[in-house]
């Protein structure tokens, strides 16, 4: 009888080993933050190792699920003690263990990845991208800051991209994983407008702050709203959903939708519009071809009437407002919104710190520490520091330009050019009408970081690098295994296609 029994539970959770494990983690991650919180820092990394060590021990792909479902709980170090080397706990632990592993199967074990994956245009974009990231690191003037920053940047690849890409082969695989992040998500929506609540809803200064620490700011906070939206309407529209299911989905939408309003993120509502232009255009069937040339053509227009644009601007007095017009118009404000002008400031020392080391730039990681002797009295703004010890260069693309040179910029732009031509490519030429429909969520997704990218730079950040590079694995698989030909298929893949 005790023989039976035992082989009766052990049959239970080998059965339910993914449910099992989400419960354990969710009971450990609890117990990471209370101690974290109570300031037992090596203690907390006990619970760490027994989450990693049940993942490997029950299936490796269990690691998978996990990620997403830890990855909005996840605290960074820095907000409860002060550190050298920050760390986002218990999440990083985890993604530093995943690097290891993906090493060792592309060593020891190359036939587990799929080759198309690895040949995909995307993949060797970002891995030419990455070697760039390698070699200004040992360029850079403080190199253990950089080295850290690439470092990170490849366990967040690692997971979030190569990991993603095999297993996103079977697509409701990444249904899941997409619905345990926006689910766990939700947790920091309630806590940011709890918070915001005690203040009084429409507080906006009160706002900013309303998220940490599960986010450093309001902005990244209305960012990765922004990037979800796009893919819950898709959810909210895709088939095969029962009634009930689908009026929680429009609650779940409501509450993202509540979310980005009283996020008072200006950004994240010209990201969502730019994006709804865009979706107009791809339903007029536009090519990429030609949306670039438009694109190209409206920046030589703004390029030539520069002067007469900004003498406009200088006019626009209107801050920052509970209204959403005028806290969209507000977005145009450089002569008294101190947030637009320091945005400015620290646009114009990424071109100073660019002019100075135009090919290898300062290094991966470095530029809020680099950037003090290039401001100018005159640009400087009541938030500006002496020191300029906090901060970043508030654009993607001038942050490449500064910290990595020509090529890391041109690099980046070469992902983003890759990653919308396979968005295309999916919706022109897939069979599937719901392939179509999806990698036209992701890419307007894509996009609002593609516009949010001029205004700000969250890719260091993990919650948000889950999403952007988890999307560019979506179409990456979509691309391969269901538009192209998938005939060359790894043993991860072919695995994941059978569960």
């Amino acid at each position: 009888m005790k023989n039976k029994t035992s082989d009766w539970f052990f049959a239970l959770v080998a059965q339910q080993k993914n449910f099992f494990l989400l419960g354990v983690a969710a009971v450990l991650g609890l117990l990471i933050v209370y101690l974290v919180s109570k300031e037992y820092f090596y203690w907390s990394a006990l619970p760490v190792l027994i989450i990693f060590a049940l993942i490997v021990l029950y299936s490796y792909r269990s690691i998978f699920f996990l990620i997403p479902f830890l990855a909005p709980l996840s605290l960074q170090l820095r907000f409860f003690v002060e550190v050298e080397n920050d760390l986002s706990l218990p999440l990083e632990p985890l993604l530093i263990g995943v690097l290891f592993i993906t090493l060792y199967k592309f060593i020891f074990e190359p036939g587990s990845f799929n080759r198309q994956i690895l040949k995909h245009p995307v993949s060797i974009a970002i891995l030419i991208n990455l070697s760039w990231l390698i070699i200004t690191s040992f360029t850079s003037t403080m190199p253990w800051v950089s080295f850290k920053f690439t470092l990170s940047r490849m366990w967040f690849l690692a997971s979030f991209f190569l990991m993603a890409a095999h297993l996103f082969s079977k697509k409701e695989n990444a249904f899941k994983y997409f619905w345990l992040y926006i689910i766990s998500f939700i947790v920091i929506i309630a806590y940011g407008t709890s918070r915001l609540n005690e203040y009084g809803l429409f507080n906006k200064q009160a706002a900013n702050y309303s998220v940490v620490p599960l986010l450093p700011d309001h902005t990244s906070y209305g960012a990765i709203l922004a990037m979800l939206i796009p893919l819950i309407i898709f959810f909210l529209i895709k088939k095969g959903y029962s009634e009930w299911q689908r009026i929680g989905i429009f609650v779940v939408f409501l509450i993202y939708i509540a979310g980005t309003v009283f996020s008072y993120t200006r950004a994240a509502w010209l990201s969502l519009g730019v994006s709804v232009v865009i979706f107009i255009l791809l339903l007029l069937r536009l090519k990429l071809r030609t949306l670039v040339i438009i694109g190209a053509f409206t920046g030589i227009v703004l390029i030539s009437l520069w002067d007469n644009i900004i003498m406009h601007l200088e006019k626009n007095t209107q801050d920052a407002s509970d209204d959403l017009l005028e806290q969209l118009y507000s977005i145009t404000n450089i002569s008294t919104d101190a947030s637009n002008l320091e945005r400015i400031n620290r646009w114009n020392c990424a071109l100073r710190m660019f002019d100075e080391r135009p090919v290898f730039g300062f290094g991966p990681g470095t530029y809020m520490f680099q950037y003090a002797p290039y401001q100018i009295y005159s640009e400087k703004t009541i938030i500006s520091t002496n020191f300029g010890e906090v901060g970043n260069a508030h654009s993607e693309y001038l942050g490449y330009l500064s910290e990595s040179g020509i090529l890391g910029a041109l690099t980046y732009l070469i992902i983003l050019l890759t990653i919308s031509s396979t968005a295309f490519r999916v919706y022109h030429y897939a069979n599937d009408p719901e392939v179509r429909k999806l990698s036209i969520a992701i890419f307007l997704g894509l996009f609002t970081y593609f516009v949010h990218g001029f205004l700000n730079n969250f890719l260091d950040i993990d919650k948000f690098s889950l999403l952007f590079w988890g999307y560019a694995a979506l179409l990456v698989s979509l691309d391969i295994f269901y538009v192209g030909n998938n005939s060359e298929t790894g043993s991860l893949t072919t695995q994941s296609n059978h569960q």
